[in-house]
């Protein structure tokens, strides 16, 4: 399982790089740099706390992960 502040740490890193992916996109759509970054701010902030908190989530779904074996046995 994850610590809090992975999470924090990975959700940080992702959306800095979906900002700046965000932000290319709307300005080369439109042109116009100012209104590109508010549209990759305002994406940011709203999506950082979705992933922050999907990534909670998913921390306590058992799905798809292997049970640790002890590593001896008496």
């Amino acid at each position: 399982m994850d610590s809090n502040r992975r999470s924090l740490v990975k959700a940080l890193s992702w959306r800095l790089l979906a900002t700046v992916i965000t932000t290319a996109i709307v300005f080369l759509m439109t042109g116009k740099g100012e209104f590109a970054a508010k549209i990759g701010l305002a994406d940011t902030c709203i999506k950082f706390f979705i992933y922050f908190g999907h990534e909670r989530l998913w921390n306590r779904i058992p799905y798809g992960r292997k049970k640790r074996e002890p590593e001896y046995q008496i």
